[in-house]
């Protein structure tokens, strides 16, 4: 089956990016079906996605469940970040790695009983033009159809910002240029096609996206933010399942951050576990050549990058994303991580 068949389908299954951010609905939504307890269980929540390698791998190969000792690990897939956010205050899940837009919505629709336990990824996102569609500078957007993976997740929400600093109309319908909520599969589709000029994407689409579609990278979303690093993935629990199982948060938090030291150490053995992974979960993996070559534009992290999850919080409210200005002060609960890296010999993380 031809490559970009094969991403279609997977495409169907799950939306692949950094991390979406699509409205959650009214807080009402938000009500458990069970109050926390203490559970000799620890259910998590994770993506078929680059970015959630750590557990990707760590799943897939018993590392968590054997970290995890006779704490039972079960786990859900999810195609999503809001559906992700959504199931841990309705307490189907008591943790998850999702993107730091649905983190940030989950965070302020639960009245603050979601937390923030640790970082996963920080870059992988550019935006990138089509060869020939005449965009040499930020001057060239008039009349030019763009797209990002959905309105309002993660790379929406970069993508408008960047233009509205250049003086474009960002409008959520409409405006100049047009942005076009599309899946990356399409996007890759549209673009070899000349019907679309550029997109904000996730990796390994980015690099996809040139292989295939005839198109450079235009811009590396590390390049505008200080010293090249941004939030790109989150691990996020249910706060009374923090406090009332701190040593099931422990466990899981080492367990990641081991991981996340290994893959950092073991790039291509790391990528190749990863695609194993992910031809058990979607019936297809993911061209090596394309996540190698993302690899080299993110970085896997146990550090949330705080204030960079603050400044796309404030980003998302400039932009009419969020009904309230963003106050992130309880998000994070980064005490386990912080013992957890002490033990370790590592520096501390936070602000």
């Amino acid at each position: 089956m031809d490559y970009r068949v094969k991403l279609g389908i997977a495409a169907a299954l799950v939306v692949f990016v950094v991390g979406t951010s699509a409205a959650l609905g009214d807080r009402s939504l938000f009500q458990p079906e069970n109050p926390g307890r203490i559970s000799d269980v620890l259910r998590l929540g994770y993506f078929p996605n680059f970015n959630h390698a750590q557990a990707v791998i760590g799943v897939g190969n018993g590392d968590y469940q054997q970290a995890l000792g006779n704490i039972r690990l079960e786990t859900q897939v999810f195609a999503a970040g809001p559906d992700a956010a959504l199931a841990l205050y309705a307490n189907s899940i008591d943790c998850a790695y999702l993107g730091p837009n649905p983190a940030i919505n989950g965070y302020l629709k639960s009245g603050e009983s979601l937390k923030v336990v640790a970082g996963a990824t920080s870059g992988g996102a550019v935006f990138v033009v089509r060869d020939g569609a005449g965009i040499d500078s930020p001057d060239d957007f008039a009349g030019k159809k763009l797209a990002s993976p959905q309105l309002g997740n993660t790379q929406d929400v970069a993508l408008r910002h960047y233009l509205q600093e250049q003086g474009y109309d960002v409008r959520k319908i409409g405006g100049d240029p047009e942005i076009q909520p599309t899946k990356p599969a399409d996007i890759v589709t549209l673009m070899a096609d000349g019907r679309l000029d550029g997109a904000w994407v996730p990796e390994p689409w980015g690099a996809h996206l040139v292989r295939e579609a005839g198109a450079h990278i235009f811009l590396d979303e590390r390049d505008l933010w200080e010293g090249g690093r941004f939030s790109t993935s989150l691990v996020m629990c249910r706060a009374d399942f923090i406090e009332n199982n701190p040593e099931s948060v422990r466990r899981l938090v080492e367990a990641h951050v081991d991981r996340t030291v290994w893959i950092g150490e073991h790039r291509e053995q790391a990528i190749q576990l990863f695609n194993g992974e992910i031809a058990k979960i979607l019936g297809t993996a993911f061209n090596e050549q394309d996540l190698a070559m993302s690899a080299t534009r993110m970085k896997f992290t146990y550090d949330p990058l705080e204030e960079t999850v603050v400044e796309a919080a404030d980003q998302a409210y400039g932009l009419g994303f969020l009904d309230e200005e963003p106050d992130l002060s309880g998000m994070f609960d980064l005490r386990i991580l912080n013992e957890v890296l002490a033990e370790k010999g590592l520096a501390a993380v936070g602000r």
